[in-house]
This record gives structure tokens, sequence and C-alpha cells, in this order.
């Protein structure tokens, strides 16, 4: 009897297949079609605001043309211009550096008051943490707008005081949500161990709690902004921005006497209102996705 030929049986692996490995959140975040979309939108207006001034040789102030001039009726101006004969593309850059820097510094503003106010409260329990969402709550039964109104209308209508205003009125949403963070996480087995090697309140709180915060903060952030920059606006509508710059919701403002004959001069900053905010919620959308903990494990 001749022994079985095995010489073209595949040979068992030596070492155990590997699983493949799992994306982290970039790599998450780079999969989302929707949210590189808005990364995209948001590049481009951001990109063409920074650039401003060497896009256009003069600033949205200066009248440059004949007035109500239709998008597309000179090549000079493509998107037309206002009563006074300001380009309104010169206008619609210029005014997404205000919009942006409003709500980026408001947004700055919040982040600080809201993190550290709601990681005290979260982290430490007790009477402060009584006392700091006693506060919180006192904040917000004050309509937000309506305060935002009234700060500006006392200080003075100008960017700063739009963006602290802002900002302001904006934190008690992020220090309730950093505050109910921290107390999940203080209760951690990584924490109890920070804890009994003898580490401070203070180093446990800004080495192991808030990092573990800070992806939903992360998300809430991108919100903020688009939130800032509607609410920067709809001053600027009312007359209550800085009279020296101009914003998207002063060229609406601007354009609703002619709502009924022209009304591109609104409907043009207003898309571009509405294009900012979407990229921005797509952008939250696509953060939300990508550091979720349920993401992570798929």
């Amino acid at each position: 009897m001749s022994a079985p030929e095995d010489r073209d049986l595949p040979l068992p692996p030596l070492t155990p297949a590997l699983p493949p490995a799992r994306p982290g959140p970039l790599g998450l975040f780079l999969r989302n079609g929707n949210a590189l979309v808005g990364l995209l939108i948001l590049s481009a207006i951001a990109l063409a605001a920074l650039l401003a001034p060497v896009l256009f040789d003069y600033g949205p102030f200066d009248m440059v043309a004949m007035p109500l001039q239709w998008p597309g009726q000179d090549p000079a101006h493509p998107l037309g211009t206002d009563g006074l004969g300001r380009d309104l593309l010169t206008g619609l850059v210029y005014g997404a550096r205000v919009s942006l820097l409003v709500g980026i510094a408001a947004t700055a503003l919040c982040l600080a008051l809201g993190v550290v106010i709601g990681a005290v409260a979260g982290y430490m329990g007790g009477r402060i943490d009584e006392a700091l969402s006693r506060l919180i709550e006192f904040f917000q039964t004050i309509p937000n707008f309506l305060f935002t109104v009234v700060l500006v209308a006392i200080i003075g209508p100008s960017l700063s005081t739009i963006a602290f205003a802002i900002g302001v009125v904006s934190w008690p949403a992020i220090a309730r949500l950093v505050r109910s963070e921290c107390r999940a996480i203080r209760a951690r087995d990584f924490v109890m161990a920070a804890r009994a090697v003898g580490a401070s309140d203070l180093r446990i709180l800004f080495t192991e709690v808030l990092p573990n915060a800070l992806p939903a903060v992360i998300v809430t952030a991108s919100v903020m902004v688009a939130t800032a920059i509607l609410t920067e606006s709809a001053l600027s509508f009312m007359g209550l921005g800085d009279p020296n710059l101009i914003s998207w919701g002063t060229m609406i403002g601007t354009g609703r006497d002619y709502l009924r004959t022209d009304w591109f001069l609104t409907a043009v900053p207003g898309g571009a209102i509405v294009l900012t905010v979407l990229a921005l919620n797509l952008i939250g959308d696509g953060l939300n996705d990508a550091l979720s903990p349920r993401s992570r494990t798929r």
C-alpha cells in the first residue's frame, strides 16, 4: 500500500489570522461622504474670506457700478449690485469674515465658560454642584436672543460685543453637557486608580476626566458655531451689528426694502447663511459618528 498523497493540501497557517484593524476617529470621519462635503464647503468659504483683500480691488462699501443690477447682468459683478451700487459678491465674501469670526469667537468663549463650570460641578459634586447647577438653571430661564439683544444694546454694537454677548448667553448648554459627562466619568476605574495613587483633584480633572468628555463637547461646538452665525445675522438684520463692518445679516437688512422687486438682494446672503449652517451641521454629524463609541466598536 502506498501512503496517501497530501502534498497538494494547503498547510495550516503558522499563526492565527489577525482581525482587521478598526479605523480610528479620523478614518471614520473621512469615510463619511456628507461630512467631507460639509468640510469642503466650509473650507471654500473660509478660504475666500481669508483671501478677500486679494480677490477684490475695492471694499464692500465702495459704490462700483450702477445700482440694482441683477445677477448675470454685468460680468464684472456676477451676483449683481445693491441699491447703492455696491458689489454683492464683494459684500458676500467680506461678510463671511465677520460671520465666521463671530461664530468662532463666541463658541470659544462659550466653551471656556461652559467647560470650566460644568467640569467643576460634575466632578466635585455636593454643595458646589448644587450651587453651580442653580446658576446654570438661572441663565437658562432667560431667553437667549432677548438677553443677547439687551447686552449688545447696553454695551454698544461692535464685533467684540456681539461675540461676547453670544458666548455669555450660550454657555449653559455646554455646562450641562460637561457636567453630565464628568459625573459619569468620575466613577470609572481609571479615575479611582488615579485617586488611589494620590493624584490631586485638579490633576485628575484635567488629565483623566476632561479628555474623556471632549468628544461630546467637540460635536456640540460645531453646532454652536452655526447657532452663533445665525444669531449674529439676526442682530445685524435688526440694526445691532457693527456699523463699520458688513455681514450677511446686514446685507439682508439692507435688501429688505427691495424685497418685492429685487429679491436677490436678500436671497444671496440668505443662501450663504443656509450653506454655511448646513456645512457645519454636516461636519457635526460626521464628528458625532466618528467619535461615538458605538461607531468605533463596529
